[in-house]
This record gives structure tokens, sequence and C-alpha cells, in this order.
């Protein structure tokens, strides 16, 4: 187990926890996984309404929590791998502009050369 950034983990390639975030990730941004969200709901208010055994209003609560937690595992994996991804085509875009005017020694020309890849250093 690593605690890398999910984009420095496998490679070029993307793992197989990557791959199964993005369709999640498809998923959960799908109107299916609406309606699964609301018919959870709707059976948590509809079991405290009725007044159900214990179990059923705890097994309503706990299946809304393990969705929750399993979106936040996933939303932030993906949400990394986009920032990356980002920042990896502001670097490009840095990069470029450095190219194009290597023959000036201006401040913002040193500053712009300073940023490439000032993420991996805070």
């Amino acid at each position: 187990m690593t605690f890398k950034n999910p984009v420095h983990r496998g490679g070029p390639s993307r793992s197989r926890f990557d791959q199964f975030a993005e369709y999640a990730s498809n998923f959960t941004s799908s109107p299916l996984f609406f309606l699964f969200c609301l018919l959870l709901v709707g059976f948590f208010a509809a079991a405290h309404i009725a007044h159900l055994p214990s179990e059923l209003l705890l097994l309503a609560g706990e299946s809304m929590t393990a969705v929750t937690l399993l979106l936040l595992a996933l939303l932030k994996n993906a949400e990394m791998r986009a920032e990356h991804a980002i920042q990896r085509k502001l670097d490009a875009i840095a990069g470029a502009l450095l190219e194009a005017h290597r023959d000036e020694g201006s401040q913002a020309f040193e500053d712009l050369r300073h940023a490439i890849r000032m993420e991996e250093e805070t």
C-alpha cells in the first residue's frame, strides 16, 4: 500500500482501482444513481414515519453512511487525477512559453520558470 497520488502509483497505465473509480464516477453522475439515492432516502424517511423496528432504522442509516463513504473515496480519487492532469497541461503551456521566449531574462520569465512543477514542492 502506498500513499502516493493516484497518478503516480502504477506507471503510465491506470490501476484497476483507478478504472473502477472512473466507472463509478460515471455511474454516480447518472439519473439511475440519483434514483437509487432517492429510494434510499425515501426508505429511511418511511422507516421513521412508520415507526419500524430499530434494526430497520439502523439498516437504512448505515446503508446511507456506507454509500457516502464509498463515494468520498471514489470522488477524491477522481479529483486528484483531474487535478494532476490540469497541472500537467499548465506545465506544458508554461514550458511552451519559456521555449518561445528563451532569450529574455526578465523577471516574468524567471517567475514562470520557477513555477513549473511548483505543486510537487509544496
